[in-house]
């Protein structure tokens, strides 16, 4: 029987807000109302946010009965419905490897997560502090309003937990910092800038929980005795911005931001700052400057933020997913949260996993788990069960990691140590398709425009290996040209003001460390054994093979494939951009790469 508990919640996170999830939505509730639902019994439907498994959008969950549904259109409303009272829909249900899986529990995308950041997100409405509270939002505060700041500061310290968004220094240690200085005021500041490619972590987090980073913030005000701070958002989050301004406004309305923070003697303020889009504006010292007005330019740090940050006042900045993990702590202790993870990397790691491969989206598990866990276990492995080749963590300033590592526990220490890092979490799989000295030259390219150029090192490095890995990538790399990268990195390790020039080394290093053979072959031989680099590769289709489906012609952008349906077609080298598009289009692996003539 339906009740009035039963809820249905639609994922209306960014990437299921482009599949039409606000129009299945509307869809349910309007399929609601003309049975007259909504007038014998109350059904809720919540706009949630991301449930996690992007590629599978837009999911619906049935509660309390958990039953999720996938790739929801409009037409399935009615289906829906029924299944409330009637049957499962159950060609909406998640299938895998042959199963077919009813609850979230069961999906084995999200049975190996453990979720703390993320655990009211796609749960629910981000837009209701009734809904946050009603899941203990706001009860970690109120243990912390009866605490001191020293006694919140030590509950942070034992709970272990380190900074995520990239650099992993102790969240208490740094409270404890910036804490010990009397010079007033002292500001709390929130890193709301995410811009690493393929990275949308932190923009999900504070779309579907947006009271989460409230509350951490509120917390860690407390902790260093600031009565203003700041939540810095990159300005193409409009969404999570929204969410952010809302939940904020409903926390001043309830009393838990202003002049008394639920009914105590103690205040905060927070407002928003956008950011303009710089992505080294992440840097700590950048933006800071950015808040202030400035250009968003790094500074030397022989004087840390914690001593003289905003407005040249003692600051703490964290990450949003620091921030959300707070509350946490201290309404369930930070015993609780340190059994989490492993000796040096304490609690949980969100990711945003991308790429080639079968399952995407946002990911929650204990550190420590393993990249094949990630990329196998959780993600299904590699689209169309090719072979894997490399994982690319931390962003831009991290580095590639091939299958032989693939057994690596991820978390902060032991990624540093092959020349890569956790980063703030963005995880692109590649498959055999994927050219290495590409990717490398890729990110370079991505980070020589994002660098402020304010030093010689960083400005002028990242010049010379983007012209030496296009030259490379284009044929016209020579002898000499992978130890000159090498030297180049070296030096912008040790010479770069910020961590984006000291760091834009890790693809170039491991790239080469690991897929040097892909380089030589560039080099030596002229050719891209990934079939990628247009100026060294051309594409034939193999007539044995070809089935005449027409769906290379199809997806070829120059018109540059012939051939009657059900014949083998052939492909014209004059016309071929070498895009491709074909390769990808074939179902039947008919698509050769070979070296394209001198």
């Amino acid at each position: 029987m339906i009740n009035g508990t039963d809820k249905i919640l639609v994922c209306c996170g960014t990437s299921c807000i482009a599949n039409g999830a606000l129009d299945v939505a509307d869809a349910i509730e309007a399929e609601l109302r003309a049975r007259n639902l909504g007038e014998s019994v109350e059904v809720q439907v919540t706009r949630t946010g991301c449930s996690g498994e992007c590629e599978q959008g837009p999911i619906v969950r049935l509660m309390p009965r958990d039953t999720m549904y996938y790739r929801v259109k409009v037409a399935d409303a009615a289906a829906i419905v029924d299944s409330l009272e009637g049957e499962l829909a159950t060609k909406l249900l998640y299938k895998r490897d042959g199963e077919t899986y009813e609850h979230m529990d069961d999906n084995p995308f999200y049975a190996l997560q453990h979720k703390v950041v993320l655990k009211d997100v796609g749960i629910i409405d981000p837009l209701s502090l009734d809904d946050y509270r009603a899941r203990g939002g706001y009860e970690g505060l109120k243990k912390a309003l009866e605490m001191t700041p020293e006694q919140i500061i030590d509950e942070v310290e034992k709970s272990g937990l380190r900074g995520k968004g990239g650099a992993g220094f102790p969240t208490g240690r740094k409270w404890r910092s910036a804490a010990s200085y009397d010079e007033w005021p002292h500001y709390i500041v929130c890193n709301g800038d995410e811009g690493d490619p393929g990275a949308f972590m932190d923009g999900s987090t504070m779309e579907g929980s947006p009271h989460a980073v409230i509350e951490g913030m509120i917390i860690g005000a407390l902790a260093i005795c600031a009565e203003e701070g700041v939540l810095y958002i990159r300005d193409e989050y409009a969404l999570a911005r929204d969410h952010i301004q809302h939940a904020i406004d409903d926390a001043y309305a309830a009393g838990i931001l202003g002049e008394s923070i639920m009914g105590t003697k103690h205040k905060l303020d927070l407002s928003i700052v956008r950011g303009g889009g710089a992505f080294v504006c992440g840097e700590s010292t950048a933006l800071m400057a950015s808040i202030e007005g400035r250009v968003g330019e790094p500074r030397a740090k022989y004087i840390r933020s914690v001593q003289r940050g905003l407005f040249d006042h003692p600051t703490v900045l964290n990450n949003v997913e620091t921030l959300a993990s707070i509350p946490t702590i201290l309404r369930e202790g930070a015993e609780a949260y340190a059994r989490i993870g492993t000796e040096g990397s304490k609690g949980t790691k969100v990711f945003a996993m991308v790429g080639k491969v079968k399952h995407t989206g946002l990911v929650e598990v204990p550190m420590g788990t393993t990249l094949r866990t990630l990329i196998y276990d959780i993600g299904g492995g590699i689209i169309d069960d090719r072979p894997f080749k490399a994982i690319q963590t931390g962003g831009p300033s991290g580095g590639c990691i091939p299958e032989s590592l693939l057994d690596l526990p991820v978390d902060f220490d032991t990624l540093t140590e092959y020349g890569a890092m956790m980063g703030s979490g963005g995880m692109i799989v590649m498959d055999d398709r994927s050219c290495m000295v590409e990717v490398a030259r890729y990110y370079v390219d991505f980070l020589c425009e994002e660098s402020c150029g304010k030093c010689t090192p960083c400005r002028e490095g990242l010049r010379q290996m983007r012209a030496i890995l296009t030259d490379i990538c284009e044929g016209r790399g020579k002898p000499g040209d992978i130890e000159l990268l090498e030297r180049i990195c070296h030096t912008m390790e040790d010479a770069s003001l910020c961590a984006l020039g000291r760091t834009a080394a890790n693809p170039v290093l491991t790239t080469i460390k690991f897929f040097r053979d892909e380089y030589e072959a560039h080099i030596n031989d002229k050719t891209c054994p990934a079939g990628v680099c247009a100026k060294l590769t051309q594409f034939a289709i193999e007539a044995d093979v070809c089935t005449g489906c027409g769906m290379c012609s199809r997806a070829c952008p120059a018109g540059a494939i012939a051939g009657e349906r059900k014949q083998a077609h052939v492909i014209d080298p004059a016309k071929c951009i070498a895009c491709g598009s074909c390769r990808e289009a074939c179902r039947f692996n008919a698509v050769l790469t070979e070296r394209r003539p001198a």
